[in-house]
């Protein structure tokens, strides 16, 4: 029965993380699930120095290995780890994150179940008494109630997995987002576009530790903004249609979204939400209005070449 697992390869981006890296790599030669049947991928985005020496540790205890790239971020590092793939499916996760037990064994149960999907599971907040680390992640719970509940629309790449040969069927991860924002939210969207199917799977565990202060709150959720704009467009570019965004009542919900959880600081949690939104809204029209000015100044220089 053992044989007849499915074999993974797991891929992980890094950059400048090598103590979370660590944790990640120690919490992956815990999973149950047969040593043959998965490798491990680390690619390092161009760090100043190389975790060669944090890989290097865990190569007696797993099969490691480490790529070194030029820093051109998370999309290219994972398309990378992709290139360099002999598993059957493709399992992704970041290096802040620690895969649960039973991570592998849920997702082969899924593709026993049907193959050609792409899984997504549950990411769990590790650091709940970090309260800027609660409220970026009550967001993400927030935006797979609304965004899944009619279907799987979306899924994070800390916690996703689909066959190889789907993922370059696909295209891969979209190297134009620079940032870690949107282009997982892109990918899943031309799945779906493509006719793929989509599951979210809240079994599937993966354990986020990403402690955040409140200006590095502020600043993923202003990255957040970017990534959004920059999906927005190529969705817009690809179904031919005016791009849109949220209803208010959207906002509102998620503002409100902090007294389901079992919490005490609700209050706090609900303004970390609103906030999130002022710097979310900041990165989008940063952008659009780069975006603007860019194409006046391009428009300008085509008219004098005419």
């Amino acid at each position: 029965m053992e044989n007849a697992r499915p074999s993974f390869s797991i891929i992980i981006p890094t950059y400048e993380r090598f103590k979370e890296l660590d944790a990640c790599l120690d919490s992956i030669t815990n999973i149950e699930y047969p040593e043959d049947k998965f490798e491990v991928i680390v690619v390092d985005d161009g760090s100043t120095n190389s975790p060669e020496d944090v890989v290097k540790a865990y190569q007696t205890r797993i099969d490691v290995k480490l790529i070194i790239q030029e820093h051109a971020g998370p999309a290219a590092a994972r398309n990378r780890g992709a290139r360099e793939a002999t598993g059957k499916f493709l399992a992704f996760t970041d290096d802040d994150c620690k895969p649960s037990r039973d991570w592998l064994g849920k997702l082969a149960d899924r593709f026993t179940q049907d193959e050609d999907c792409l899984v997504a599971g549950r990411t769990a907040n590790a650091l709940p008494d970090n309260p800027y680390s609660t409220a970026s992640q009550l967001i993400v719970d927030y935006l797979h109630a609304y965004n899944n509940n009619k279907g799987s629309r979306f899924l994070t790449s800390n916690n996703m997995a689909l066959s190889r040969e789907r993922f370059w069927e696909a295209g891969g991860f979209d190297t134009s987002f620079p940032l870690a924002a949107g282009e997982d939210r892109e990918f899943c969207d031309r799945c779906l576009y493509n006719g793929f199917r989509t599951v979210y799977d809240p079994d599937v565990i993966v354990n986020h530790a990403h402690p955040l202060t409140f200006g590095k709150f502020l600043r993923q959720h202003f990255n957040y903004g970017i990534g959004a704009f920059n999906f927005h467009e190529i969705r817009a570019r690809r179904s031919r249609q005016k791009m849109r965004i949220e209803p208010f009542s959207f906002y509102v919900n998620l503002i409100l979204y902090p007294r389901k959880a079992r919490n005490k600081q609700k209050l706090k949690l609900s303004v970390l939400m609103f906030l999130s939104q002022v710097a979310n809204a900041w990165g989008y029209f940063r952008k659009r209005s780069a975006e603007l000015i860019r194409n006046k100044q391009d428009n300008r220089k085509g008219s004098r070449l005419h």
